[in-house]
């Protein structure tokens, strides 16, 4: 069995970064619609990798060997 370490590591990424995302951000009429921004694309960006992450190391259907008939 694999460790869940990576995706709890690139959590800990996405969430450091979002949190940058947010004090970084300027004042404006749009501050608002930017924070969303940043932090939907890294939900987004991570949830895309932990499915594609855990789906390779947890597959549904385990792998067949094709077996090749001797003639």
């Amino acid at each position: 069995m694999s460790s869940s370490l990576p995706t709890l590591f690139i959590l800990a990424i996405a969430i450091a970064l979002g949190v940058i995302g947010w004090f970084t951000t300027r004042k404006g009429p749009n501050q608002t619609l930017i924070r969303t921004s940043i932090l939907l694309t890294l939900a987004c960006c991570y949830l895309m990798w932990s499915v594609t992450y855990l789906a390779q190391v947890h597959p549904l259907e385990s792998p067949r060997r094709a077996f090749v008939a001797e003639q």
